[in-house]
């Protein structure tokens, strides 16, 4: 089977690659795919080296699925022409996430909605598939009637240029600066631009992105903020069920729950944190307790690897389901 990573040489798409290995992926042949001053550059993969191609070439190549991380107005330009060539995408871009004729897949969630037609499948951003894969089967049991949600994310989020910018203030080095302000010790609560409604765009695909796959009546409420960690972001949220819940049954929900791990022991200071979600698929929840100022409610918070499971494990998995279900 020949796959195509657009992006490959970016943060996403060298994690994709990593992955497509790691998870044993029937590549037959790789097709790294990026922009003009990358072409000809050489990526090693299983033991074979391939040549970074430009799209065009990469279409001409016929793979069957294109896994981009490559932004949204490239997505907007060459995702179509290579559905239209036959080939699936994946794309991990907010381009087409909100285009109600395109599926919003996180493949513990509505993999099974998935067909031969879908030729743009959507990846949501890596803050709403952390959150819905641990949400989910509490939605299911509760049904959930509202989230408050407050992010603590990882510079990985932003790009190469960020990580630069946190580790030459480390080393007092001045240098390009990916946000407005330092981030080494620092907190800065806007991810994303800002909206009409004061509202961040991250925090605004969260709202909207946790709707279209989860359902239209959760309400949802979000602050995203970015803090000094490489590890991967953390959420900490307040979930309002229409049902009344036992902790108990709740902790064993999430015990089972497929790509879930639960970390939940505070006698023994037992907690998700971003240094234990490095590198690693799992979604980790811990610290659940009563929300004691109203009833039917939880806090809780959640750990992932914003790079993994937040984008190129999602990718991947979704291929792996296409595969294993005949729809490539």
């Amino acid at each position: 089977m020949k796959i195509a990573v657009v992006g490959a040489t970016g943060l996403v798409g060298t994690k994709m690659i990593q992955i497509l290995k790691e998870r044993n992926f029937p590549v037959t042949e790789l097709i790294p795919v990026a922009s003009e001053k990358s072409v000809g550059k050489e990526i090693s993969f299983n033991g074979t080296k391939y040549k970074v191609v430009g799209m065009q070439t990469a279409i001409d190549m016929k793979p069957a699925v294109a896994l981009f991380s490559a932004g949204g107005s490239t997505s907007l330009e060459w995702a179509p022409k290579f559905a239209a060539a036959g080939i699936t995408v994946i794309d991990n871009s907010s381009a087409w996430r909100m285009d109600p004729s395109k599926k919003l897949t996180v493949p513990e969630i509505n993999a099974n909605e998935l067909s031969r037609h879908d030729k743009i499948i959507a990846n949501p951003n890596c803050s709403t598939i952390q959150m819905v894969v641990a949400l989910n089967p509490l939605h299911k049991k509760y049904n959930i009637k509202r989230i408050v949600v407050s992010t603590y994310q990882s510079v990985t989020g932003t790009g190469v240029k960020a990580v630069d910018q946190l580790m030459n203030e480390r080393k007092g080095i001045k240098g390009e600066m990916a946000y407005a302000y330092p981030i080494d010790l620092n907190a800065i609560p806007q991810i994303d631009v800002f909206t009409e409604n004061g509202y961040t765009k991250e925090e605004m695909k969260m709202v909207n992105e946790t709707k279209k796959i989860m359902g239209d009546t959760i309400r949802v409420t979000a602050t995203t903020v970015r803090i000094p960690v490489m590890g991967g972001h953390s959420e900490s949220l307040n979930v309002e069920f229409e049902n009344e819940f036992d902790l108990n049954e709740v902790r064993e929900l999430l015990k089972n729950a497929a790509g879930v791990v639960l970390v939940d022991d505070v006698k023994n200071l037992k907690y998700p944190m971003p240094m234990d979600a490095h590198d690693k698929d799992d979604v980790f929840v811990g610290r659940l307790r009563r929300d004691e100022t109203q009833e039917k409610t939880l806090n809780m918070w959640i750990v992932a690897d914003n790079l993994r499971k937040g984008a190129a494990t999602n990718a991947v998995q979704i291929a792996e389901y296409l595969l294993n279900n005949k729809l490539v």
